[in-house]
């Protein structure tokens, strides 16, 4: 299912549910395997929840880094590497930020079919 991430402060933001489940684990959001169809992060939750995603995306660049000097000489076309946590995150972290910077709450629910 696609999700839409929408506050005052910034533009919304898709994303797959799967991938909204991992970053709200993250978080410490432990919903089992399906994420709520609707959900909130209230002003006050924002900056325990965006320095958890920072601490993540710290780990997994490290974590990218070192498989990156391990294989140098072999050359990957961009279209066939993985999408790191880090990329799947930026998005809804930049809105966590600008929510926190306007004092906004961040809602999610199903997007809406077009």
């Amino acid at each position: 299912m696609l999700i839409v991430f929408q506050s005052k402060a910034a533009s919304d933001v898709l994303m797959f549910s799967a991938h909204a489940l991992t970053i709200m684990e993250v978080i410490g959001r432990s919903y089992g395997d399906t994420l709520p169809e609707r959900g909130i992060i209230t002003y006050e939750q924002l900056p325990d929840a965006i320095q958890a995603i920072e601490q993540a995306i710290d780990t997994d660049k490290a974590a990218g880094e070192d498989s990156a000097e391990e294989d140098e000489d072999v050359k990957v076309h961009p279209i066939a590497e993985p999408v790191s946590f880090r990329q799947r995150a930026w998005p809804l972290l930049s809105m966590l930020r600008a929510a926190r910077d306007k004092e906004a709450n961040v809602m999610w629910e199903p997007a809406p079919q077009w």
